[in-house]
C-alpha cells in the first residue's frame, strides 16, 4: 500500500500532458492505480459495484480522485473526458475495473515508447479469453464482451465497422477473416462484476 501511495504521489506531480502516447500511457496508469487504491480502501469486498452509489453516497468512479496538474480528476473523468476522447479503442483493454469481466491488469506500467505493442498485447489477451470472446462460425455469431456494447461507438459507427476494428486482435484466422469482412452478428455475453482478486 505504501508503494502504491508513493506512486500516486508521483503521478500527482504531473499535469498529464505530452504527446498522444505519453498522455495515453499516463492516464491509463493513473486510472489503474487509482482503481487499485480504491479497492484496497474497501477490501474485503466482493465487487466494485458495491461502491458505486447511483444517487446518494460514495461512488468510487465519481468520488475517488487523483490530483494532476493541480486539478482533482475522478475515474469517470479519466475514462470519458480524457482517454475515450483520444480515439484509441484499445484503452478499453488497458484500463481495469477490478472485476473478472474486465481486462487483465498488465504487470508493467504503460510507457510511451512501448505503448502500441502493450495495447495490442492486452487487446489480444482479452479476446483470447473464452469468457470474453468466442466465434461460432456455423452461425456467424461473435459472442463478445459487453464492453463492445457499452463503448461500441469507440470501435466504429456500425457493427460491421466494429468487427473490422477488432479483427486483428481475434485469436484465430477464421474469426479474423469474418470480422475483417464485417460479416456476422454480435451477441453480448454476461459481464462478471465479481472482484478480480487473487484466491
Amino acid at each position: 500500500m505504501e508503494a502504491l501511495d508513493r506512486y500516486l504521489q508521483l503521478l500527482s506531480y504531473s499535469n498529464g500532458q505530452g504527446t498522444q502516447a505519453e498522455k495515453l500511457a499516463f492516464w491509463s496508469n493513473a486510472y489503474n492505480a487509482v482503481t487499485v487504491k480504491g479497492i484496497l480502501k474497501e477490501y474485503p469486498t466482493s465487487s466494485i459495484r458495491n461502491h458505486t452509489a447511483k444517487l446518494f453516497g460514495y461512488n468510487i468512479w465519481k468520488n475517488l480522485k487523483l490530483v494532476a496538474g493541480g486539478k482533482p480528476v475522478s475515474l469517470d473523468e479519466m475514462e470519458h473526458q480524457v482517454l475515450r476522447k483520444m480515439g484509441e479503442p484499445r484503452i478499453h483493454f488497458a484500463i481495469v475495473c477490478a472485476s473478472i469481466g474486465c481486462p487483465r491488469l498488465l504487470n508493467e506500467a504503460y510507457v510511451a515508447d512501448k505503448l502500441d505493442s502493450q495495447l495490442t498485447i492486452n487487446a489480444k489477451a482479452f479476446f483470447a479469453d473464452p469468457s470474453k470472446f468466442r466465434y461460432d462460425a456455423s452461425r456467424s455469431v461473435f459472442y463478445i464482451s459487453p464492453i463492445l456494447e457499452w463503448f461500441g461507438e469507440d470501435f466504429g459507427s456500425s457493427q460491421a465497422a466494429q468487427l473490422k476494428t477488432i479483427s486483428a486482435w481475434l485469436p484465430d484466422a477464421t474469426a479474423q477473416q469474418a470480422a475483417a469482412a464485417g460479416k456476422g452478428s454480435m451477441s453480448f455475453v454476461d459481464y462478471d462484476w465479481g472482484l478480480n482478486d487473487r484466491k
